[in-house]
């Protein structure tokens, strides 16, 4: 005869128990920071499209950039073709770079295109505007989230110990397996994360005296900054390519957030709150 408790279903396994991941300070800074940066960017690019090219030299080279976005005229004076050049090396980026589409539909010779610049129209002061405003914004909000990790300790934990270091082949193995941690270890950065992390932490700093060497009146006042960047067309490029890399960061750590489960993610950035199975170690 079958006994009742045999008959029964089995027991499902409980989704987990939620944990305290993310402090209210952490959280605020981190959206403040999200909306600043996009602002930051879409602004820069508008910047940056009143002279698209990059170069080392103290004054502008415009004959010799290590990186341009410009546009291939007809014999009318007409974009033809949008053309991105790294040190010589050209690439049609047609529509995208260098020259996209306007309003009535033909090329116009630009930069960024119009939808990822703010304002979407060519206005250098409006940009200059909205740039410097959202920049305030993302010094005082990172001082905070500076103290922050410092008055708490969190710092340390975005610091590699040797053994963390040992670990990288086996961090990468793990994320190219798309494996993540699980369990009371997914409350703790691995290596990558330290190392990712930790540069963001490095390069808005460097980010940030960049853009202040770019202002003449910056420059009266702490020459030393002309100085550090080797010139201001230098500290421009410094600015850009640390603004790439920011860009770069910023899609791996979507990515990674979708990979590893963006409801559980969000819902730890938003509520604080971040669900672990029982366990799991």
């Amino acid at each position: 005869m079958t006994s009742l408790s045999s008959a029964l279903p089995a027991r499902v396994a409980p989704e987990g128990r939620l944990v305290a991941r993310h402090s209210a300070v952490v959280r605020v800074c981190h959206w403040v920071n999200a909306v600043s940066f996009v602002v930051l960017l879409m602004s820069g690019m508008q910047i940056f499209n009143a002279s698209p090219l990059l170069t080392w030299a103290q004054t502008t080279n415009f004959e010799r950039p290590f990186f341009s976005l410009s546009a291939r005229h007809d014999d009318d004076g007409n974009a033809t073709a949008g053309l991105t050049t790294i040190f010589g090396h050209s690439f049609n980026t047609t529509g995208v770079f260098g020259a996209s589409r306007g309003d009535d539909g033909s090329l116009e010779e630009r930069g960024f295109p119009s939808w990822a610049t703010l304002p979407s129209y060519q206005d250098l002061a409006m940009g200059r505007r909205w740039h410097f405003f959202f920049a305030w914004i993302l010094v005082l909000n990172g001082l905070v989230y500076f103290a922050n990790l410092i008055l708490s300790r969190h710092i340390r934990e975005l610091w590699p110990s040797l053994a963390d270091l040992k670990a990288i082949p086996h961090a990468i193995v793990e994320h190219v397996r798309l494996r993540f941690p699980s369990g009371d270890e997914a409350l703790h950065y691995n290596v990558l994360q330290k190392l990712a992390y930790l540069s963001v932490v490095i390069a808005f700093p460097l980010l940030i005296l960049a853009g202040l060497t770019m202002s003449p009146a910056v420059d009266a006042a702490f020459p030393w900054l002309l100085t550090l960047f080797h010139g201001r067309q230098a500290a421009r490029s410094v600015h850009f390519l640390l603004a790439a890399y920011l860009v770069l960061f910023l899609i791996v750590h979507l990515v990674m957030v979708v990979l590893s489960g963006p409801i559980n993610n969000m819902r730890s950035m938003i509520t604080g709150r971040y669900r672990i199975k029982e366990g799991q170690r």
